[in-house]
Parts: structure tokens; C-alpha cells; sequence
């Protein structure tokens, strides 16, 4: 019977410890997750500063700054784990930012790929009427809408694109600029923060008054000819040129290729 017992308490023990290591695990942690579109991944920096509550002598720790998805074509996982309070080279640190950049590719060349910013802040303290108003108590998503811009390059004018990224206002983010959120440091404790992504139905040129816009595509202005790289219409609306698709198709519209 007591043996019984002493099993009963070393089992009652063992789960408390484990319920423990988990509550202080999402105690110093959040997740964010990546909610982009087909073919889209981010990397990100995670950006730490010394605690001010705490002394630090450590002068180098930028150095060691954790990184995310850094090899994001090969290998991309959209949920991370993240700490809030972190120890690096015996210094206490807080989480400050992380620094994001959102990627897409247009082609199958290594070269036809782009990308646009995203970030998410950390302050220690946020006075209660800037605080961001979270979708609950356990979770939040911030905002963010991509668009190709498209442009041609060098006198056979390839097609190059472009990714611009912006807070969605549509959705209710307020203000202009990259996809970002804001957060005071105990509010992230346990929180699940989505950045949801969506994709622009249409592209639009790089630069103003190079391409008309038809029914059916955009036209490329020849300007003063094939050997003008920039090609600016400048009133002319009428004598257009071909252009190189990134799969390499002679083409005359966009993105139709052929009218």
C-alpha cells in the first residue's frame, strides 16, 4: 500500500513539473505565423536589446541575432517559435523587432525573385490608448497586401517584377507603409500573431508613363526607340514595342503576350 502511494505522489510530481515547464515555456515565448500566398515565404531577424532593468557589459551581441527561414527556398516553415526574454553571451535581453521580408519568385531562373518588408515592434511599454486592439486574447493578425510591379530591362526590355508590400487598409490597418504591427512586451506572452498576406488581382506598371493600358493589356511605349532603355510615352500613344516575357516569349501585351 505505501508503495502504491509513493508511485500515486512520484506520478502527481512528475506531471506538476511538466505542467510547470510548459507554463514558463509560453511564459517567455509567442508564435508567429506566416500567412502568405501560394508561393510566398518569409525570413526574418529577431532583434534583442538589453534589458534596461538588468546591467549588461556585453557589447557585441548584435552579432548573434537568431534568424528565421534564411534558407527559405529550400527550407520554409511559416510557424515560429519565439522568445521574449533571451540570455545572449550572459547578458539579459528583451525582444525589440523583427525585421521581415516577405518573398515571391515570377520565374523558374534564380534571379527572377523579389521581395518587400514586413515588421513587428516590441516596446516595454505602451501607453494603454496606443496599445494595438487584439483580435483575442490569445491571438492577433495584422494585415499586409503584396502587388507585382512590372518594368522591362535593357534594350531587348525583359520583363522584371517587382514586389510591393503595404499595410491593408481594406482590412483595417491604419496608416501607409510595410505591413507591421505593434506590441507592448507583456502582451506577447502566449500569443499566437498571424501575418496575413494577401495578393494584389493586378499588376501595375513600375513606372509612370511607360506603358498604356488597353482593354486586354498593357502596351510598352517605344519611346525614342529599342535602344531608349527608359522609354517614356511622352504624349505618344500610338507606336509601342515588343518586350521579353521571363520565360523568354517575344511578346506584345501584358500579360496576354499576344493581342
Amino acid at each position: 500500500m505505501v508503495r502504491g502511494r509513493s508511485f500515486y505522489l512520484l506520478v502527481m510530481l512528475f506531471g506538476v513539473s511538466l505542467l510547470v515547464g510548459c507554463s514558463d515555456k509560453e511564459a517567455n515565448t509567442f508564435t508567429l505565423v506566416g500567412e502568405l500566398p501560394p508561393g510566398f515565404a518569409y525570413s526574418a531577424g529577431v532583434w534583442y536589446v538589453p534589458d534596461p532593468e538588468r546591467k549588461c557589459e556585453v557589447t557585441d551581441w548584435r552579432r548573434t541575432m537568431p534568424s528565421l527561414n534564411r534558407k527559405w527556398r529550400q527550407d520554409y516553415n511559416p510557424v515560429a517559435v519565439i522568445e521574449i526574454r533571451k540570455i545572449i553571451k550572459g547578458c539579459h535581453m528583451i525582444l525589440s523587432r523583427i525585421k521581415m521580408e516577405i518573398h515571391a519568385a515570377y520565374g523558374d531562373k534564380f534571379h527572377q525573385v523579389s521581395y518587400d518588408n514586413a515588421s513587428i515592434g516590441v516596446l516595454l511599454d505602451v501607453p494603454e490608448e496606443a496599445r494595438r486592439v487584439m483580435t483575442s486574447e490569445r491571438e492577433d493578425t495584422f494585415y499586409g497586401e503584396c502587388q507585382w510591379l512590372f518594368r522591362t530591362a535593357g534594350k531587348t526590355r525583359v520583363i522584371w517584377k517587382l514586389l510591393d508590400c503595404k499595410k491593408d487598409n481594406e482590412r483595417g490597418e491604419k496608416g501607409r507603409g510595410k505591413p507591421f504591427a505593434l506590441y507592448a512586451l507583456d502582451q506577447l506572452p502566449g500569443l499566437t500573431v498571424r501575418m496575413n498576406v494577401r495578393l494584389a488581382e493586378k499588376e501595375r506598371p513600375s513606372m509612370g508613363d511607360t506603358w498604356v493600358e488597353f482593354a486586354n493589356g498593357w502596351k510598352r511605349c517605344l519611346g525614342e526607340g529599342m535602344d531608349d532603355v527608359r522609354g517614356f510615352c511622352r504624349g505618344n500613344y500610338s507606336d509601342f514595342s515588343e518586350f521579353i516575357m521571363p520565360d523568354m516569349r517575344r511578346c506584345t501585351i501584358y500579360p496576354g503576350c499576344e493581342e
